[in-house]
């Protein structure tokens, strides 16, 4: 099943399609990794953020940060 970008999902729906335990999806949400809208106590989430997420424009967004986390630590490790 292709996911929609204009369409809205729960957050099972989301979870199947990432394949991702029920605890890593709170994690995602509590994180703002992936928006969410709370409607009438639970939340709904539109296609078009899930294929954000699964992105490679967005795995290089992380590899960029990671990358910069390291730089700085290797220059705080040189410095001690």
């Amino acid at each position: 099943m292709a996911i929609k970008p204009d369409e809205i999902y729960t957050t099972e729906e989301a979870r199947n399609f990432l394949k991702v335990s029920e605890s890593t999806m709170k994690r995602m949400l509590k994180k703002g990794l992936l928006r969410a809208y709370k409607v009438s106590g639970t939340y709904r989430i539109w296609g078009s953020e899930i294929l954000k997420l699964v992105s490679p424009e967005f795995e290089s967004g992380v590899y960029k940060v990671y990358d910069k986390i390291r730089g700085k630590t290797r220059k705080t490790i040189e410095r001690w």
